[in-house]
């Protein structure tokens, strides 16, 4: 079979028009620049321990004690060279720097999907640069999400596999299924993950409904049968991260906790408080068609939008400008989600004259995102999933499944578009359907204008009161506080008002288009220009609001993300191996900067474990003394004022030694067993580390006729430290109870006394306990978890069958082709 290059041609204009493009946006990165996001600086901070220690050691530690007193990497930075699926994103990203390659992804992807729907490819490039402009896609990256960046970007391609899969292309599909989803693994963002499974979900649904009308039942079960096999030979490359990640899950913040007097929000996996925190509101789904639909971004109205000031009255411009420009129900946000003017407009066209019944599959999965998407606002269907649907309250920010409706909402606009480019004379005979799209969006945004405050309050929930009264706090008299209170309103809706005659103009630009091309006044190609220009305008200024010059800095500024204060510098004198560090001039569990010096009591992480997280809400955040002490608490970093002579003046971090620190281990006059958690952790509200310790009832058979006679001169004493091993010595002139101020983990660490493995717990709730024999001894805690040895071996094997299994799709394609040419 020979290439036919101009056949192919379209798809290599296709992949020039997007390299030209992630390029000319993300300009800056071929020079010396780096996007400045927040939370790579983050993840340097909390993985700074973990690549020291690679580097110097050419191994993974697979634990860090940079955070929470010490957690495993698995979530962190840990690295799975077997898996060699992954550098196809190298590959397939054809050398664009990263994060730019995301976008990248995102396009190459959907025209993939689109090509499998034989769109045409004019409009395949057009609606995939919708897709890949999404304004989630770029604000994601502008924060520095880039795990989810990149599970997004092969969502559309795992779409693609299933539906070849079972519309006929058997092997190929399955092929292409099973190489997606192993790079959608292969990014650890298992949100986006499960958020795709039930979007194919629902789609496989529609085509089985579909295989048992056209009586097709028999291959669709073979199909399914084969894409089982896609599934698990995906897994296989993966099966490290994904093992590991499964072990931790049950001691982390997603697993169930072992307190029994919690009620309420508490679920078998995250409390729904904390789940739905970041719950979209329902108003606030239109700024899928209307992007300041709540104000944009949660920044000052004087930052982003200054013209909206020019509504405002001169005498208190001064005030507004520095008032939030968001007023939505979300507590903040970097920007909504916004997938395009014209997008949403084709959508419901295609909702109206689209014949195939997928586009019912495609309402469903899109409607169900909406709904879920409302989180808090919309309890029943939320407490219903978090319930009963096996893994969804795993997950938190559940505005985060809106992603189903970015990936399907175009993908239904283009196969409506594809219909009027087949058919032109199709919205002559649709033209009633043609005018309720158009008004249905463009007439909306047109309403939205006119009227504005009919449709929507433009204040936060309480934030009416709240200002009054903070009004009435400055001495604001009454006059003053309703026309400040009007004006925040009028700026508001100015801004409101912008972008809905905005999107209103789009909208009609593009109904203009649809309706001189069925006259045939336009050929496609004229059409595909023109409605490209205005699709990446409309989604380009936008995004640009969110990631623009100003987000990019010197690339040294990011490879070196934070500056050490004096009080760091002070800290970091101190020779002793192994201490930790809680830094009160940071919020403490959403810090990774203390981390990139220290071992920290607090950290930046999104999974913690759930034991260390109830020790914090519990005694941590309440200034239990004696808790910070046996988590051995060395320095405190506080806030003293720049001037001593003067305490209001600007306060700097100053290091404060805490001399009652109980230190790396020590051993403990007695302790007592409770009967279980809530037991446990209660016990700590008083007591002294250092003389009682408290252990679960379920350790108790380690404890059997044990009755530590404790010896004043008794010595314990770490002797080295690196993240995976400790090492101490002791001498006692009796067996004592020995005290370790590490986190108890029991997936991985293991004891040794003189190289002999022996039995620890865990005692206080979060740390390590063992018995210590008298005389002289040599004790070592190592992490060892088998774990990612096994997961290693399999994603070796795994890989090698995966490209195998690649290669067999790619060879039947292949020949049926060629058989086919020869008939």
């Amino acid at each position: 079979m020979k290439f036919d290059f101009k056949k192919n041609l379209p798809h290599f204009i296709a992949i020039a028009i997007f390299v030209a493009v992630t390029l000319i946006y993300f300009s800056p990165l071929l020079g010396d620049k780096s996007i400045k996001q927040g939370d790579v600086a983050n993840f340097k901070g909390m993985s700074q321990e973990i690549v020291e220690y690679r580097n110097s050691n050419h191994a993974e530690p697979l634990w860090t004690n940079s955070m929470f007193g010490g957690m495993p990497a698995y979530q962190i930075s840990v690295l799975y060279p077997h898996n060699y699926i992954k550098p196809l994103t190298f590959i397939l990203g054809l050398g664009i720097p990263h994060p730019a390659v995301i976008i990248f992804l995102c396009f190459i992807g959907f025209y993939f999907l689109l090509n499998t729907f034989k769109i045409d490819k004019g409009l395949a490039i057009v609606i995939a640069l919708a897709f890949g402009l999404s304004s989630y896609t770029i604000i994601l990256i502008e924060a520095g999400h880039n795990p989810k960046g990149y599970a997004i970007a092969y969502m559309a391609p795992m779409l693609a596999g299933v539906l070849m899969t079972l519309r006929g292309r058997l092997w190929l599909g399955a092929a292409i299924t099973a190489i997606s989803l192993s790079l959608e693994l292969s990014v650890n963002h298992l949100q986006i993950t499960y958020y795709l499974a039930i979007a194919i979900g629902i789609i496989v649904i529609g085509e089985l409904v579909k295989a048992i009308l056209e009586k097709q039942l028999a291959y669709f079960m073979k199909a399914a049968a084969v894409l089982a096999v896609a599934a698990v030979l995906a897994v296989g490359p993966n099966l490290g991260n994904i093992l590991l990640t499964q072990e931790y899950a049950s001691y982390s913040t997603r697993g169930k906790s072992d307190l029994t007097d919690k009620t309420g929000n508490q679920t078998s996996g995250l409390d729904k408080d904390y789940a739905t925190q970041w719950s979209y509101g329902i108003g606030e789904t239109f700024t899928l068609l209307v992007p300041n639909f709540k104000g944009g971004s949660s920044s000052a109205i004087g930052t982003e939008n200054k013209k909206a000031l020019e509504a405002v009255d001169p005498n208190y411009r001064d005030y507004i400008t520095q008032m939030d420009q968001y007023w939505g129900d979300q507590p903040f946000t970097s920007g909504p989600v916004y997938f395009g003017a014209i997008i949403c407009f084709l959508f419901i066209l295609g909702m109206l004259i689209v014949n195939d019944k997928m586009k019912w599959y495609i309402l469903a999965a899109v409607l169900l995102s909406m709904m879920l998407s409302w989180g808090k606002n919309f309890m029943g269907m939320t407490d219903f999933f978090m319930d009963h649907i096996p893994g969804y309250n795993k997950f938190r920010a559940v505005s985060m499944i809106l992603v189903i409706a970015q990936l399907l909402v175009p993908l239904l606009g283009a196969i409506a578009l594809n219909e009027v480019i087949k058919t032109p004379e199709l919205l002559k005979t649709k033209r009633k359907e043609f005018y309720i799209a158009l008004g249905s969006t463009a007439g909306l945004c047109l309403l939205f204008y006119v009227m504005p405050t009919m449709f929507q309050d433009f204040f936060k929930a309480n934030e009416y009161q709240d200002l009054t009264q903070q009004l009435i706090k400055a001495n604001f008299p009454e006059s003053d506080r309703s026309v400040f209170l009007s004006n925040l309103e009028t700026a508001r809706i100015t801004i409101f008002k912008a972008d809905a005659m905005r999107s209103f103009l789009f909208i009609a630009s593009a109904g203009v288009l649809l309706f001189v091309f069925s006259l045939g006044k336009m050929n496609k190609n004229l059409l595909f220009l023109v409605l490209g220009l205005l699709v990446a305008l409309d989604l380009w200024t936008v995004d640009k609001r969110y990631l623009n010059a100003d987000s990019f800095v010197p690339k040294a500024q990011m490879d070196v993300p934070f500056e050490p204060t004096q009080a760091d510098l002070d800290i970091l004198k101190d020779t002793d191996p192994d201490y930790r560090v809680l830094n009160t001039t940071v919020s403490v569990f959403n810090d990774a900067s203390t981390s990139y010096f220290h071992k920290s009591i607090g950290g930046y992480h999104g999974a913690k474990m759930k034991r260390y997280q109830e020790l914090f809400d519990a005694h941590i955040s309440k200034n239990n003394m004696e808790v910070l002490n046996m988590l051995n608490t060395k320095y405190f970093i506080v806030g003293a004022p720049s001037n001593p002579q003067d305490p209001n003046s600007q306060k700097t971090p100053m290091a404060q030694r805490n001399p009652n620190a109980c230190g790396n281990a020590w051993f403990v006059k007695e302790y007592k067993v409770v009967a279980n958690a809530d037991a446990e952790i209660k016990s700590l509200d008083k007591f002294s580390p250092k003389q009682t310790c408290f252990i679960d009832k379920v350790f108790e058979p380690q404890l059997a006729n044990f009755k530590p006679i404790y010896d004043s001169t008794a010595t314990i004493k770490l002797n080295s430290y690196a993240p995976n091993e400790l090492k101490y010595t002791s001498n006692a002139s009796t067996e004592q109870l020995a005290v370790f101020s590490e986190i108890y983990y029991a997936k991985g660490w293991n004891a040794y006394v003189d190289d002999k493995k022996v039995e620890h717990m865990r005692a206080n709730y979060v740390l390590r306990a063992m018995k210590v024999p008298a005389g002289k001894h040599n004790i070592t805690f190592k992490f060892e978890p088998e774990t990612y040895q096994k997961g290693e071996t399999l994603a070796g094997v795994s890989s090698i069958l995966l490209y195998l299994f690649l290669g067999f799709g790619l060879f039947l394609e292949f020949r049926k082709k060629k058989e086919e040419e020869e008939v």
